[in-house]
């Protein structure tokens, strides 16, 4: 039986083609999303490895994170730890975030990857951190060193001045040398910049302040002794952390983050797979259907029925250990493009070898051939069930009309119950996103085994527009409802495509226009600033801008940790008389009049969650420690720039550790145009750190980013269409072989090859068509059920259909099943008449 399974797989392998290279695409996609995770995640793992050499012990803030611990690792604990007997060297470590521009005055890397840092010397007078390449390091306040990547990149050199930001203002440098280093955000294309290391702390922490300090061992001293002593006079509030600790810490968070990047691309590639199986599912069925009589001879010489089962699931893993196999060197080859291909468009990534492990080798051929037996099990069991009398009748049989109603019956439970759930979840408060998932599942799943039930009257709705084009049409007509099953196998892989691209698009088109209507209705401020960097503005950016004689009115917006009734919670400051101007926000009681002393103005999700109302008070805790009482003096509809639990700045600032603005909202007399916007930039020196932003740009910016994002998830659900148009191709290529005594006759009485390619486009269409309805259909339903969810966590979110992109899926699945039609159509045309009449 393995022999005969080999020689059918070799004598059908035209016909399984199509199969073959749907399982390829789709473990494609699985391998080279591996490939490029793994290579990524290996190249950062050495560079930190690298960057954590000689490191035996860490001291860093520990369960009492920020500015307060920071506090305690001081130039005196440095002292302390490099005195005890087992240290060999104690460094201590400045970091933080440095804005570059290069001599064009533009940002150079992205705003999170733009490091500063400081040059720590040792007894030699050198930091094994960074050796200089050129120069010498940064001795004052006014030298800087950069690494060699962004000197080369930028063309600095030796003597040249640079402009930089780290909280706003402006600063210049001189450089005075350029290191090397195994950083690996600068390996990444990221920047790093060194000052020594008083400059450092009096701009990235405070004066005699370090974010951690780093020990080496004398030689002979074990790494867990030194931890353990060094844990011993260390203030409340840090902690030790051994050097490979921190480096196991390091490479979790390294693979934590490339987990999600992994999860998502290989969740589009689930997507494909799943497309996959219903083509190959096809493919089978209608094989084993054009071998029944063949499958029957083999019954009546004595093949049992788990044999023949065990034929059909050897050829389903044939073709899917040669499809995997293709498939795996088809995603190496992807991951290796996918990184030139990334760093080209602006994507910061490491250097580093490609990294195929033998777990994506295994991993890539278990997927081929798994997902390929899985979906020929019920073709094998069909075939397991054909009779030896089977091969005195015809080629097959219509299904049982019971087993359609059973079919019928089951789908319509579960589209049935999945509606239900999803209904239900949408009325809670707040909406279980388990529930909600569990429910759009069964209602897919649903519409997939209904999708028989669905063809015949859709298909009988286009009979007029069919019959308009002749006999062509009428036939193309009767071959889609002939067989239900198969055409809505076929349809049903088109279908879920577009049902994600559709759902996807509406949320993306809700978040869009929700997010253009905040920026358009929700600010009456005529600029934004804010940091390119995402870190916080200085306050010095406001008095700058306040003075200005253009400017009639500021407002920042700073955050600061609180607890509130045992929980962790923002509040916000603004500066409550300006508000009003700045602002368009809706109250359904009070205002920003009131706002000031211990008065406070909280949104609607806040005060629901809470069951505050205008006029209660509430305890809290500030971030300093002082305990205080606020009034409700206001209820407002919040949005995405400004929510929560808001109260003046001249009330917040008084707790805070450390005054900084999230960004600042300005009105300028003149209104909007490139001159008043020039002038802010230059009162702020034309930092290239610094973000200004008008409604009008901050609309752009939104529309600009959601159309990328919507692209780019268009590309990765680009795959799962290509393998419908397979599955489109395949099950009318299977069908003009199947018909071909069929379409034969056709010839042999008169009809012509462009009728008999009219014919098979048509049906093509109609399959597509069918397909295409269903997909948008259940895509809007999908969106809109679950559209509670993102309305829950995105105040700005509306709900609303992207007509003209709806039309475009239209038009394109059209196209499809246009360009579908086009190889079996030809294959159709050359079937010799007086041949396809004696073939049995």
């Amino acid at each position: 039986m393995l022999r005969a399974a080999l020689r059918n797989v070799l004598a059908h392998r035209a016909r399984l083609l199509m199969t073959g290279l749907a399982v390829m695409l789709g473990v494609a996609f699985v391998s080279g999303t591996l490939v490029f995770a793994s290579t990524i995640s290996e190249a950062y793992e050495k560079g930190s490895e690298k960057s954590l050499d000689g490191v035996t012990v860490a001291i860093r803030p520990g369960t009492d994170t920020g500015t307060a611990a920071v506090r305690r690792l001081d130039q005196r604990l440095l002292a302390r730890t490099a005195a005890l007997p087992g240290v060999e060297s104690a460094v201590g470590i400045v970091s933080g975030t440095v804005a570059v521009a290069d001599k064009q005055g533009q940002l150079i890397g992205s705003g999170f990857s733009t490091q500063g840092g400081n040059y720590a010397p040792g007894a030699d007078g050198k930091d094994a951190r960074y050796p200089m390449k050129e120069g010498r390091p940064p001795h004052t306040q006014g030298e800087v060193a950069v690494d060699a990547r962004t000197a080369e990149g930028a063309r600095f050199t030796v003597g040249d001045s640079v402009r930089m930001s780290v909280d706003g203002p402006v600063l210049n440098r001189k450089v005075v040398g350029i290191f090397d280093t195994d950083d690996g955000n600068v390996a990444a294309g990221g920047t790093l910049v060194l000052f020594d290391t008083a400059t450092a702390q009096k701009l990235l922490t405070a004066p005699g302040r370090f974010n951690e300090i780093h020990l080496a061992a004398r030689p002979g001293t074990p790494e867990a002794a030194l931890t353990a002593e060094v844990t011993k006079i260390l203030p409340t509030g840090t902690e030790a952390a051994s050097g490979a600790e921190l480096a196991r810490e390091q490479a979790r968070s390294i693979r934590s983050s490339m987990e999600n990047i992994r999860t998502g691309l290989l969740a589009f590639a689930a997507i494909s797979l799943f497309v996959g199986v219903f083509i190959i599912a096809n493919t089978f069925t209608m094989l084993v259907a054009q071998r029944t009589k063949e499958i029957a001879l083999l019954r009546a010489v004595g093949a049992s029925s788990g044999q023949v089962t065990g034929m059909v699931l050897a050829e389903a893993c044939a073709v899917g250990a040669v499809a995997a196999a293709a498939g795996l060197a088809a995603g190496i080859g992807i991951g290796a493009l996918l990184l030139p291909l990334m760093r080209a468009t602006g994507a910061l990534l490491p250097d580093g070898p490609l990294v195929v492990s033998p777990a994506v080798v295994l991993v890539a051929l278990g997927i081929g051939v798994g997902v390929t037996m899985l979906a020929a099990w019920l073709p094998s069991r069909r075939a397991a069930n054909v009779p030896p009398v089977a091969a005195m009748h015809s080629v097959h049989a219509p299904a049982a009309p019971r087993s359609m109603l059973l079919r019928n019956a089951v789908g319509g439970i579960l589209a049935v119950l999945g509606t239900a759930l999803m209904l239900f979840a949408d009325a809670r408060k707040p909406v279980p996103m388990g529930l909600l998932g569990l429910g759009g599942l069964l209602l897919l799943v649903g519409v997939i085994v209904l999708t028989p039930a669905l063809s015949r009257p859709f298909i009988r709705l286009l009979g007029p527009g069919l019959r308009a084009f002749g006999l062509p049409g009428k036939i193309a007509q009767r071959n889609a409802v002939r067989n239900p099953r198969r055409t809505a196998a076929t349809a049903s892989a088109l279908m879920i495509g577009l049902t994600v691209i559709t759902s996807l698009t509406v949320i993306g088109t809700g978040m869009q226009n929700g997010l253009k209507a905040m920026a358009a209705d929700g600010i009456r401020a005529d600029y934004v600033v804010s940091m390119v960097t995402k870190k916080p503005l200085a306050p010095s950016v406001e008095r700058t801008l306040a003075q200005l004689p253009d400017v009639t009115a500021t407002s920042p917006l700073r955050t600061s940790p609180a607890r509130i009734e045992g929980q962790r919670r923002a509040i916000g400051g603004v500066h409550g008389r300006a508000m009003d101007g700045l602002t368009n926000l809706e109250f359904s009681t009070g205002s920003f009049r009131k706002l000031g002393g211990d008065h406070a103005v909280v949104d609607k999700k806040t005060a629901g969650l809470f069951g505050w109302k205008a006029g209660d008070s509430f305890s809290l805790t500030y971030e300093d420690g002082t305990k205080g009482t606020l009034k409700v003096s206001g209820i407002f509809t919040g949005n995405n720039l400004i929510s929560g639990i808001l109260i003046d700045t001249a009330t917040l600032s008084r707790h805070q550790l450390h005054i900084d603005d999230s960004l600042l909202m300005v009105k300028t007399a003149p209104g909007v145009s490139e001159r008043t916007k020039a002038v802010l930039a230059k009162a702020l020196g034309d930092n290239p750190a610094v973000k200004i932003r008008s409604k009008q740009e901050m609309t752009d910016s939104i529309s600009q980013t959601a159309t990328l994002l919507l692209n780019v998830l268009y590309a990765l659900l680009g795959m799962a269409v290509i393998v419908a148009v397979l599955g489109v191709i395949n099950t009318l290529a299977l069908s003009v072989f199947e018909r071909t005594q069929e379409i034969g006759m056709l010839g042999a009485v008169g009809m012509e090859s462009r009728d008999i390619r009219r014919m098979v486009r048509l049906e093509s269409l109609a399959i597509s068509l069918f397909g295409a309805v269903l997909g948008i259909v259940l895509g809007v339903l999908l969106s809109g059920l679950g559209g509670a969810l993102i309305a829950e966590r995105m105040d700005a979110y509306r709900f609303s259909l992207p007509w003209d992109r709806i039309g475009l899926f239209f038009l394109l699945a059209l196209l499809v099943g246009v360009v579908a039609a086009l190889w079996p159509a030809r294959s159709a045309t050359k079937i010799n008449s007086l041949v396809a009449i004696k073939t049995e």
